[in-house]
């Protein structure tokens, strides 16, 4: 359906695919994977003819229909959120609004000398309405926002007084309405809570048109693709099969290629010295000469490329006493809503618990109200002795000073500690060299991620309360977190809709339902052995 074949393709200096070759078949579902600033984006752009490769051609089948959904969402307003999705459902949508046109014109008193020719074409375009399945589309732009995390009155409120992430959700909607021949999704799963998550996984997963998406959640990846597309070092390579499998053929690769390397080092090592042992010796001349040309012969294996591995340590934090937070009694409402009404819970020391509900269900009131963010309408919340917390919000990114660069905001923070120690800091959570030197405000949302996690973790608390702190990150950064959590001494609360990250983290579960908190000992995978769903709500 897609091909790429031999495209070159330069940034500035940046040389991002050289003489690079791949294919999307009919039925393909592939995950494009690579580091950050490979060229993901790139890719999608020049498939959708946004860009051209510098060399080379991309090379799409006549009459294949791309739906494109990337970060980027442009202006929503005026409509409502169902209008806005319907709007992508392509020529039915064009249909319809024919279909709007002709009925004003049948009400228009000054159009009645040609109402035989409107009701003519009204008759034709009626049909053609019915048989596109036009009058079902508005069922259906609901059950899309309703598995994306839409009530009915979001559904048909203003679209612009949405907020981005929400916005993100109706963009999203508009390419699964559309149901094209092909998708090419941009991190679909970043804005998504839990359940629209694992809704979107299914959606897919019926989904009979070529797939072409990023995603840095690696769950999400191993259950929708079949195949991946690594970018690395302006090529592309194929591999058949989920994430996991990519992951083990990779290592594997590797593992050959170094072995292949060090062999072939070995064996110059002995040509070269035999070469240099013997060059001056007339009665190995021949003997010389035909070494050096079998060297020049040669073909050189590359050893296998460094990738950038990511790690933090943690300082050991000092110890809290045995109760940490405790809820009593607490009454939470906003307007008329009821979020909690007679909230218990006590979170005792060492245990990591993750946060799971509903849309709606108040995940994130229950961290804000531990975190002093906002205050019970009746009730206490209490921290217990000792205790110091780390308190990761999503707001936390914003209050970022964006005149500052990434080491002036560490050195601000910490002014006691040498230069070498927070370069270090830096080093870990991914700023290398001249990266430091960056401005906070052309960081990405990921890099402001970063950033707002190296200032907390660096003194380290001894209670971790983080609202959805994987939302940013890339895959590489998630498994340096996860990594360093793990051996993580301290508290943690936190709400997450990555199931890697909660199976690794979490040893108790609290499901906050409209009766009250539902607690489950030994964390998310055994959540989800014992009650048959990945999330509140749906059924595995």
């Amino acid at each position: 359906m897609i091909r790429l074949d031999n495209i070159s393709k330069q940034n500035g200096n940046r040389l991002v695919f050289i003489e690079a070759s791949a294919a999307l078949q009919r039925g393909e579902k592939i995950g494009l994977v690579g580091p950050n600033g490979a060229g993901k984006t790139t890719l999608f752009r020049m498939i959708t003819g946004q860009e051209e490769p510098d060399e080379g051609q991309v090379l799409v089948d006549r009459g294949v229909s791309i739906g494109f959904f990337s970060q980027d969402v442009g202006e929503m307003e005026g409509r409502s959120a169902v209008a806005e999705v319907m709007e992508g459902a392509g020529a039915v949508s064009e249909v319809a609004s024919e279909l709007a046109t002709l009925e004003a014109a049948m009400a228009d008193p000054d159009q009645a000398d040609a109402l035989d020719a409107i009701l003519e074409r009204f008759g034709e375009v009626q049909a053609r309405f019915e048989e596109l399945g036009g009058y079902a589309l508005d069922s259906k732009a609901r059950e899309v926002l309703h598995g994306l995390g839409f009530s009915q009155e979001m559904m048909d409120g203003d679209v612009g007084k949405l907020s981005g992430g929400w916005k993100m959700r109706v963009a999203l909607g508009r390419i699964l309405l559309m149901h094209p021949d092909v998708m090419l999704l941009d991190e679909p799963s970043n804005h998504l809570d839990l359940e629209s998550l694992i809704w979107l996984e299914k959606f897919l997963a019926g989904y009979d048109g070529a797939l072409l998406m990023t995603s840095h959640d690696r769950e999400f990846m191993n259950r929708v693709i079949n195949k991946v597309i690594e970018i690395d070092g302006g090529t592309l390579t194929g591999f058949s099969g989920d994430y996991e499998f990519y992951e083990q053929q990779r290592a594997l690769n590797e593992k050959h290629q170094q072995a292949q390397f060090e062999r072939q080092q070995a064996m110059l090592a002995k040509e070269i010295h035999f070469i240099e042992r013997f060059k001056a010796r007339a009665s190995h001349a021949a003997q010389v000469q035909s070494r050096v040309k079998k060297l020049e012969k040669i073909d050189r294996v590359e050893p296998p490329k460094r990738r950038q591995s990511l790690g933090f340590d943690f300082p050991p934090a000092p110890r809290s006493g045995e109760d940490v937070a405790n809820l009593r009694g607490v009454h939470k409402r906003y307007g008329h809503r009821v979020i909690y009404e007679g909230l218990d819970l006590l979170v005792r020391r060492r245990e990591r618990c993750c946060v799971l509900g509903v849309n709606g269900a108040g995940k994130s009131t229950l961290l804000k109200l531990v975190a002093g963010e906002t205050t019970p309408d009746a009730g206490s919340v209490t921290l217990g002795g000792s205790v110091k917390m780390g308190y990761f919000a999503q707001h936390a990114m914003d209050l970022l000073d964006g005149d500052r660069t990434i080491f002036e905001t560490l050195e601000s923070a910490f002014p006691r500690s040498g230069q070498g120690s927070l370069r270090s800091l830096a080093g870990g959570f991914g700023f290398s060299g001249d990266e430091i030197e960056k401005r906070c405000r052309v960081l990405s949302g990921g890099e402001k991620a970063r950033l707002v996690m190296a200032l907390m973790l660096f003194d380290p608390p001894n209670f971790l309360v983080l609202d959805e702190p994987t939302n940013h990150l890339d895959m590489a950064t998630k498994e340096m977190l996860i990594g360093a959590l793990a051996q993580y001494e301290g508290t943690m609360l936190f709400v997450s809709h990555d199931r890697h990250f909660l199976a690794a983290l979490s040893n108790r579960v609290l499901e906050l339902t409209p009766d009250g908190i539902h607690q489950y000992g030994g964390g998310y995978t055994e959540y989800v052995a014992r009650t048959g769903q990945e999330a509140p709500g749906l059924h595995a």
